[in-house]
């Protein structure tokens, strides 16, 4: 009876000693790197991929030595039902616990999408498809959805204008609506209430000081000239003048070659302010916050003209006739 009892004892001892060395082990492995040598491996965990598919990728790709424990450790710590799909860049370096909550986070790899001021709506689409975000088509097609644009809350008939031109960071996998939805509530927080009241000021809608700010973002060559081209327009718009704008001609040409012709001129569109009154139906580009800035407060003058000096500068003048002069001295002499 004796030794049947020192036996349940000692097998007990084993057991719990056993627990022990196996629970020590266990967080052992769960601190400490595979190495410490930096190897960093890009790793795709695709849509419904689960735990043990993640965790020998990440045996294959050298980052972790045993999927079993690394199961076990996911398990222990809740882990194991919160895998996220995407893109991770992830190294030997890391210990298994930091990259279950990487994963489990949602720490994705995100790449800069740049969208400079005064970017059409279609230059924008094309830079989305060539820097692997998405299909150009398919953006323009959502951009100009009618019940998307409505939902988003816009006066205009596509989001032409309020795509905030700014730098953005997505994942590969993030959608477009997703990508669409930062940039136009980026122009929502930028456009503060106190620029909607200025606007009430002005007796224009917000969708006109958007569009009047992307012909500004158009026709400015020297970022301090702004509020003076500002100026010329709304001038132009007190005085029932057309804008006559270069750029918003250029806006409505197909394929437009970089030669502005007298036909071009001459063709009655919606967007040829040298033929239409007022303001184009709708903005040309995206404007950034300076041009709509300048667009909501104008430098006080009375300039109704300008013209390019060639320098990305301009000469503004208040009548026709010293317009013509300087478009004799900066334009016709060259």
């Amino acid at each position: 009876m004796r030794y049947f009892v020192l036996s349940i004892f000692f097998a007990v001892i084993l057991i719990i000693s056993s627990g022990i060395y196996f629970f020590f082990n266990l967080k052992n492995y769960s601190d400490k790197p595979l190495d410490y040598n930096k190897t960093e491996k890009t790793i795709h965990i695709l849509q419904g991929q689960g735990l043990g598919a993640v965790s020998q990728s990440l045996t294959d790709a050298g980052i972790i030595t045993d999927p079993f424990k690394f199961k076990l450790i996911a398990r222990f710590k809740g882990l194991d039902k919160q895998i996220k799909a995407g893109e991770y860049l992830l190294d030997s370096s890391m210990p298994p616990l930091e990259i279950l909550k990487i994963i489990n986070k949602g720490k994705v790899v995100l790449y800069r999408l740049t969208i400079p001021e005064g970017y059409s709506m279609e230059q924008i689409a094309e830079l989305v498809e060539t820097s692997g975000f998405g299909d150009q088509k398919a953006f323009m097609q959502l951009a100009a959805d009618p019940v998307f644009v409505s939902a988003k809350g816009f006066e205009g008939k596509t989001l032409e204008g309020y795509l905030f031109p700014d730098t953005y960071y997505f994942s590969k996998n993030t959608s477009l609506e997703s990508i669409i939805t930062a940039m136009t509530s980026y122009f929502k927080s930028v456009f503060t209430s106190k620029w909607e009241e200025r606007a009430d000021e002005l007796g224009m809608s917000i969708h006109q000081i958007v569009t009047l700010a992307s012909i500004i973002e158009k026709e400015t060559g020297a970022a301090h000239e702004r509020p003076v081209i500002s100026s010329v327009f709304h001038n132009r718009l007190k005085k029932n003048m057309r804008l006559q704008s270069d750029p918003t001609v250029i806006y409505n040409i197909k394929d437009f070659d970089g030669n502005l012709t007298k036909k071009n001129l001459q063709k009655i569109t919606p967007y040829n302010t040298y033929k239409i009154k007022g303001l184009p139906p709708g903005p040309i580009a995206n404007p950034g916050k300076k041009s709509l800035e300048a667009a909501l407060w104008p430098a006080d003058t009375k300039y109704l003209y300008f013209v390019s000096k060639g320098d990305k500068t301009h000469e503004f003048s208040t009548n026709l006739k010293d317009h013509n002069k300087a478009v004799r001295k900066y334009q016709l002499s060259r």
